[in-house]
């Protein structure tokens, strides 16, 4: 395989991570087991099945020369995604001793960043303490793969599905050294219209920051420690809920998080009233079965989460209403698509500016609110069944808390992860998600 360059947004991730802001995301799988075995069998059937998946043997080497330069001159200083000739599986699959938290080690793990010197990804399996069950917890660096890419990877060392086939994309025609002087206008319309996206997207962020009300519990300083935390609803809950009041299913488990978020911050003393912080909703610009899913597409929407809102109906129509908004306007605009100025950018502005991006997320938004999408069918790994998994979120510089939810065989899995000095209750918070569950039926109910 030749060297792939890196994307504009997967150098941006690689060139902000640092030792306390490590840029990978996660996933934390319980599955059921028949013996106290079952743990080393798994961790032993990872090893032998990662060389036989091409994107877990890719490392990510910084260049100053890449391949194409003259074709590419934004990609001077970039990095490119390459295979490691040294890749061993046994570096990245660890079996740990058992475990009695899995969510308690799972924040440990979280918290140390992936080695830069190999392919950056990692399997940790904590086996049950009851030997009823075992975890696997994946770590995934997100220049190396956002949420469907990292359940692609994964999959690959799961137990074999029968999943539809990709579909092939077309065949692009050799690129010359000089471009066609026959596409040169409808090239230059199109920059222009970039170029106008461009400023559009900036002005929304730069508004974005003005009449901020979050809390510092969302926003406190970053200690570099982890913690991670789930919970469980059951779909048919949100689906009654949904088809009560309207809406997406999206906008439900939005709307639980809010009234989550309002519930912890009056319990633990630090008040809600008119608290609305910007949440960060992640949306995917990738073709579901795209035959090449290496590299981010992603854009966002940015909306206020009405924490501050006492009534539950009246919080979820908030956060529908934002929600029509910001389709209507789509994911090339607003606030909310900023990782889109990635690719105006030249790479050497990603490596040298890397520092202080990764600082100002800050001001851009308050909260990650992500959703990774997995398949209805039921996932297994030596033969034992995934019975949950969580989905954990990188955590941004200056941000206390990140949130991602994943729909998985009839229940929706919260995954939380947390500073653990700024949110050392962060289990009490899964219970408040469990618990805003539980106030919108009883809203919806006649």
């Amino acid at each position: 395989m030749t060297p792939d360059p890196l994307a504009p947004l997967d150098l941006a991730f690689w060139n902000i991570e640092s030792a306390e802001h490590p840029m990978h995301l996660g996933a934390l799988g319980v599955f059921e087991a028949d013996s106290p075995t079952a743990g080393a069998l798994a961790a032993d059937l990872l090893a032998a099945r990662a060389p036989a998946v091409p994107g877990l043997r890719m490392r990510i080497r910084d260049t100053w020369q890449p391949p194409m330069a003259l074709r590419r001159p934004f990609a001077f200083g970039g990095a490119t995604r390459e295979p490691d000739p040294r890749f061993d599986p046994l570096d990245h699959v660890r079996l740990h001793a058992p475990a009695r938290d899995y969510h308690a080690r799972a924040g440990r793990l979280m918290e140390r960043p992936l080695e830069r010197g190999r392919p950056p990804w990692e399997a940790h399996v904590l086996p049950g303490a009851d030997g009823g069950s075992f975890a696997v917890l994946f770590k995934f660096h997100h220049a190396l793969a956002d949420g469907l890419r990292a359940l692609t990877l994964a999959a690959g060392v799961l137990d074999p599905m029968d999943l539809p086939a990709p579909r092939p994309r077309p065949e692009q025609p050799p690129r010359g050294l000089l471009p066609d002087v026959r596409a040169l206008p409808d090239r230059l319309r199109g920059a222009l219209s970039d170029a106008g996206r461009a400023l559009d997207i900036g002005a929304a962020a730069a508004l974005s920051t003005l009449d901020v009300r979050s809390s510092p519990a969302l926003t406190a300083a970053s200690s570099g420690t982890r913690r991670t935390a789930g919970v469980s609803v059951d779909l048919d809950d949100v689906h009654h809920v949904r088809k009560t009041t309207g809406g997406t299913v999206n906008d439900v488990l939005i709307a639980v998080v809010a009234g989550a978020l309002r519930r912890w911050l009056d319990e633990r003393g630090d008040g809600s009233e008119g608290v609305a912080p910007r949440a960060l909703i992640p949306v995917s610009r990738r073709r579901p079965r795209s035959a090449h899913p290496q590299g981010n597409r992603l854009s966002g929407y940015l909306m206020r989460l009405p924490v501050g809102d006492p009534d539950p109906l009246a919080r979820l129509g908030t956060v529908r209403a934002a929600m029509d908004r910001n389709k209507d306007a789509g994911p090339g605009r607003g606030a909310g698509a900023v990782a889109l100025l990635a690719d105006h950018v030249p790479a050497l502005g990603h490596r040298l500016g890397g520092p202080l991006v990764s600082g100002a997320a800050r001001l851009w938004f308050d909260l990650l609110v992500t959703s990774v999408p997995l398949p209805s069918l039921g996932l297994r790994l030596g033969g034992h069944p995934l019975t949950e998994v969580y989905p954990l979120a990188p955590l941004a510089r200056g941000h206390s808390l990140a949130v991602a939810v994943s729909t998985y065989r009839g229940r929706v899995h919260y995954g939380l992860l947390a500073d653990a000095k700024a949110v050392p209750d962060l289990d009490r918070l899964a219970v408040a998600v469990a618990e805003e569950v539980e106030t919108l039926l009883t809203a919806c109910r006649p």
